[in-house]
């Protein structure tokens, strides 16, 4: 075979290759996305501070607080959003981030997010990142020592968690609610968020 018939050969050849091949391939297999499991209040609080840093460096945390998400499984010293209100004493503001591991409304998005700056004054309220060292999930369990029995008798009561410096000292305080909220429940437990000892039990 001449040359020139040769070449005239080879776009047709290279042509059925590729369509032998694409004929001949069988799809990507779909990757099944995993179900959104909840986080520990300094998992989520990390994250949120990383983000608010690049706003200001000298931010501190003025409140923490958990948020429950319906299509999210409960586990215990954990939840599946979290909203943070950090201060920054150079600027005269505050900002609050909201960190969530499933998209549950156009407001309250998979990921960190953070909303507009808004004047701040300062009350000696915020609280340095380096002291809390007690997490949500060791919180839980100190809480649920002295909680036993409430909790036994009100097994599906949601748990919700709250950090905000303490109102009779200048450390910062878990809170454990068994409740939605501070206002509609019936027990609260407070925690040392720096040294996890147990504090107060509220009714």
């Amino acid at each position: 075979m001449r040359r020139r018939e040769l070449l005239a050969l080879t776009p047709a050849v290279f042509s059925s290759a590729v369509f032998v091949q694409s004929c001949g391939s069988s799809p990507e297999p779909k990757v099944e996305k995993k179900p959104a499991v909840p986080v520990t209040g300094l998992h989520a609080l990390y994250a949120m501070y990383g983000k608010g840093r690049l706003w200001a460096p000298d931010i501190k945390l003025v409140r923490l607080s958990s948020i429950d998400i319906a299509q999210v499984k409960r586990e215990s010293g954990k939840a599946p959003a979290w909203q943070a209100i950090f201060a920054s004493e150079s600027l005269g503001q505050k900002r609050a981030y909201t960190y969530s591991v499933f998209d549950a409304s156009t407001t309250l998005r998979e990921g960190t997010f953070p909303d507009s700056p808004a004047a701040w004054s300062n009350d000696n309220r915020a609280i340095l990142m380096a002291a809390i060292r007690t997490d949500t999930d060791k919180a839980w369990e100190t809480a649920l020592k002295h909680g036993d029995q409430y909790a036994k008798k009100n097994p599906d009561m949601p748990i919700s968690y709250l950090l905000e410096m303490g109102r009779q000292n200048s450390e910062p305080l878990w809170r454990v609610i068994w409740g939605e909220s501070v206002t509609s429940s019936a027990l609260s437990i407070l925690i040392d968020a720096s040294t996890g000892e147990y504090l107060e039990t509220l009714h």
